[in-house]
């Protein structure tokens, strides 16, 4: 099948470090898989805050992986490598991906990849991967939350956030969020967040502890960083457990670390994309056993922003730059 692919494409590449107007269209030479690869032809790609930090020069892509942006896809197989077992052309599939997202073709191994769920779209499909990864591994693995317990995520209206949310509740936590506005604490608290808090106009600390009658939250998801650190360690409950995925204010802060030791806090952390292919194809494993039922019933679903076209995928940078959507801003490859 290889034989009849086109030979080149229309990629985004990043022509320098810089803000979103350095993303630019190229044409570029159609990969061909190897090993255990697939290669998909996109249909959709999801925009992601790592993208961003690419763009800037600030995340690099690991050894091996492609220098174009984009970490998760939706679309159709096109081609499988000679060691490839699961997928057949023509299946379609979303996948979280090492780079090259923003390409009308792009390589995955076929571990990474998951069916796209009933009744999805691939836009929507698109969505699923880099959030679904991230929020099921830093939340439900590292982050240990049970049943029964409180969470407390920043950033809910974000892509993750809004993952989280969902997840946790429909998993018997009750959930706590902060957002930066009124519209976008009303979001949180329609996907499930039992108290909404606008970080603006609310301490996240008084309230997570009137929320929990002093006890403080079980576990915190931190994308924050910054003053937000010293802050957990007071919102959290003995014995809690903070997680930290990004460090958007920060990466440096001033912080009164007797309270890790007076409550016996968990302060750990992660990245996604440097981990090893066999790692996500456990996260995806468990995904595909415990999430994707949820998925294909929509008691989860993402929450989609905006769809802009491939090419205009700078305008898709400046609107998360600006920080007013809520949920997931998605690529239409076509």
């Amino acid at each position: 099948m290889a034989d009849a692919l086109p030979e080149t494409m229309t990629a985004i590449a990043i022509s320098e470090p810089g803000g979103p107007r350095v993303l630019k269209p190229e044409t570029r030479s159609v990969p061909r898989p190897s090993g255990s690869d697939i290669l998909i032809r996109v249909r959709a790609a999801g925009v992601n805050r790592p993208d961003v930090a690419q763009r800037t020069g600030a995340y690099p892509p690991p050894p091996g992986a492609s220098d174009l942006p984009g970490l998760e896809v939706a679309g159709t197989v096109a081609a499988v490598g000679p060691e490839a077992r699961r997928w057949r052309v023509g299946d379609q599939v979303c996948a979280l991906t090492p780079g090259g997202g923003y390409a009308e073709y792009c390589l995955t191994d076929e571990s990474n990849a998951l069916p796209v769920p009933h009744g999805f779209t691939l836009t929507e499909a698109a969505a699923l991967p880099e959030t679904y990864f991230t929020v099921w591994h830093n939340v439900f693995q590292r982050g240990a939350l049970k049943a029964g317990e409180t969470f407390l995520v920043h950033g809910g209206s974000s892509g993750i956030g809004t993952t989280a949310i969902q997840l946790a509740s429909a998993f018997g936590a009750t959930v706590l969020a902060t957002a930066g506005s009124a519209d976008k604490c009303a979001a949180c608290v329609t996907l499930g967040a039992a108290r909404a808090i606008n970080y603006r106009e609310e301490d996240f600390v008084s309230v997570a502890k009137e929320a929990t009658a002093g006890k403080g939250v079980d576990l915190i998801l931190d994308m924050v960083g910054g003053s937000y650190i010293d802050r957990n360690y007071e919102a959290a409950a003995i014995e809690g457990r903070i997680v930290q995925i990004a460090f958007l204010g920060g990466a440096k802060a001033e912080v009164n670390f007797a309270k890790l030791m007076m409550k016996r806090l968990v302060h750990t952390g992660s990245t996604l994309r440097p981990r090893t292919v066999a790692f996500k194809g456990a996260v995806a494993a468990e995904l595909e056993r415990l999430v994707w039922p949820l998925l294909g019933e929509r008691k989860v679903a993402p929450v989609m922003d905006m769809i802009y076209p491939l090419r205009d995928a700078w305008r898709a940078h400046e609107r998360m730059e600006e920080g007013d959507h809520i949920g997931k801003i998605v690529l239409d490859v076509g």
